[in-house]
């Protein structure tokens, strides 16, 4: 691969391939109520890539954000190849040659690619052509797959990330934070995506790779620093080290397989989907179809897993479901009422629960405290009205259980969601959709960017759940939880159910083929085309 050239004013080189890219020694960082770094040591090499693992409310993401100068530490230095470094500002630590792709991305819906890139750097290469053009030659580089001109609302989460990545490269950094690379991508791409990782960092690039997935941990990473509790406890060569050794360094205990032992899967149907249509115009006017006459089924104690690459209709079909979009034709029927021309709240009302796979942009009001996030979505359902009028107190006091039962690391419930932890949101916002016992659950990605405890805690809640008859259908990019904890298996390329699969026998390999359009003499077709979707209807869920 050849890299672009570094933009005007970035970096030199410093020190030799050995020294030090990073040294944090002695960060403490403290906010009201809780201390979120105490004395942190981390030393990153230059041309590695240096893993931080840990638990969610470990502290791994305000380390980052004060190396990235979004937060300035109360104790502590950095220094930044071999240079005592003051960080006021991100502006200052991409000055030093510092990126950060951040788990949440920090883009403007509105705009174009070329315009979130260029904004905050248009002296590099101004904001026509010239970036254009550099956009291009990086996005080619790298096998991005971006095209500039495309605006960020019509992208995916994939290709968002992308965005956020490219926009790091086009300022030059030099050291990359990357929190959560691969949470969107399929075997096949996390195997491109490391061998561009091992490739760059022979020509002097570090990354700083955050990552709950401690198998890819070990695959990838030169060195890893564990953090517990917001203090550094152990930092281990991955070749010395096995991941219930790393799972026992960040919780005690070892990572258990999500599998579903016992089928309980009924043959009454909860939610029914069928001839499931939805087209798109394109910035250039081009209409594209997102979903294709999509028919299936889900029945009571089912849970259906969708597999797909981001970007193939996964989105837009659970939008579809949820309310948030309308389909130009097809029905969904909830429990033997037709619910395609209701509200998202009515469609609540009547039992559905909803997992976004975006919570800052479809699961939480960030400045707004727990207690009200609490609400979110089910402000007509109690506890948090009685008789038609809120019920604050009673809200205040079912958070507070969420809270203590969902293990959600929080000083207070007053305090704002922005101020928790990505995966403490993630485990707010399932606690307070299963608090409601849907009838039917939209699960998108809902173990994302959380540790090893909570996912095996929302895996547990999502079977305990099936056990009582709730219905899941689950969208996301661990195949390892499809496959573990789905009934049924479908996969969803180009906006068409193309492929069904055995969760008993089929591998993630095998899955991750048929999600990228190859054939597999292990997976049966699918005839997504169905306008009845009766292709769903007999219930799936063998005992494995």
């Amino acid at each position: 691969m050849n890299a672009p050239s570094a933009p005007a004013g970035a970096p030199p080189a410093s020190g030799s391939p050995t020294a030090n890219a990073v040294e944090l020694h002695g960060i403490t960082k403290r906010f009201p109520g809780v201390v979120a770094n105490h004395d942190i040591d981390i030393a990153v090499q230059r041309g590695t890539v240096h893993a931080l693992v840990g638990e969610n409310g470990a502290g791994k993401s305000t380390l980052m954000k004060i190396l990235y100068g979004m937060q300035r530490p109360d104790e502590g230095t950095i220094t930044i190849d071999g240079e005592r470094a003051e960080l006021h500002s991100p502006a200052d630590a991409i000055a030093r040659g510092i990126g950060m792709v951040h788990q949440h991305f920090m883009l403007a819906d509105n705009l174009t690619v070329l315009e979130n890139v260029v904004l905050g750097a248009e002296k590099l290469y101004g904001i026509g052509s010239g970036a254009r053009a550099k956009i291009q030659e990086i996005s080619d580089a790298y096998g991005l797959g971006i095209r500039p001109d495309v605006h960020v609302e019509d992208l995916g989460v994939a290709d968002r990330q992308r965005v956020e990545i490219l926009k790091v490269l086009y300022r030059g950094a030099r050291t990359l934070i990357l929190d959560e690379p691969t949470a969107v991508l399929v075997p096949q791409e996390v195997d491109a995506l490391f061998d561009n990782l091992r490739e760059l960092k022979s020509e002097g690039l570090t990354v700083i790779f955050i990552s709950h997935k401690l198998g890819e941990v070990l695959a990838v990473a030169d060195r890893i620093t564990v953090i517990r509790r917001g203090t550094t406890v152990a930092s281990v060569d991955p070749a010395e080290v096995t991941s219930k050794q790393l799972a026992e360094l960040m919780v005690g205990t070892e990572l258990p397989s999500p599998e579903t032992t016992e089928s309980t899967v009924t043959d009454v149907p909860i939610l029914q989907v069928e001839g499931l249509h939805l087209s798109a115009t394109d910035p250039d006017g081009t209409v594209r179809t997102v979903l294709d006459r999509i028919g299936f089924t889900i029945h009571h104690g089912e849970v259906l897993g969708i597999a797909g690459v981001e970007g193939n209709g996964q989105s837009e079909l659970v939008e579809a479901i949820v309310g948030i979009r309308d389909p130009d034709a097809g029905t969904v029927t909830l429990d033997g009422e037709p619910i395609t021309h209701l509200p998202t709240r009515g469609r609540r009302e009547r039992g559905l629960g909803y997992i976004p796979e975006d919570r800052h942009r479809h699961g939480l009001l960030l400045e707004s405290p727990l207690w009200e996030n609490r609400m979110l979505g089910h402000v007509t359902e109690a506890p948090n009205s009685r008789r038609g009028l809120l019920d604050p107190a009673a809200a205040r006091r079912d958070t507070r259980r969420i809270v203590e039962q969902y293990d959600v690391r929080t000083p207070g419930i007053e305090v704002t969601a922005a101020s928790l932890s990505g995966g403490n949101q993630q485990k707010l916002i399932v606690g307070r959709e299963m608090s409601h016992k849907p009838k039917l659950l939209i699960a998108a990605h809902p173990t994302r960017g959380v540790d090893i405890g909570a996912q095996t805690q929302i895996w547990d809640q999502i079977r305990e759940a099936r056990r009582e008859g709730m219905a899941v259908l689950l969208v996301s990019a661990d195949l390892d939880e499809l496959i573990g904890l789905s009934d049924t298996l479908r996969v969803m390329y180009r906006g068409r159910l193309t492929a069904d699969a055995d969760p008993a026998t089929v591998t993630p390999e095998e899955l991750g083929s048929a999600m990228t359009g190859a054939a597999s003499g292990h997976l049966a077709d699918s005839d997504s085309g169905s306008a009845t979707g009766s292709e769903g209807d007999t219930p799936g869920g063998e005992a494995r």
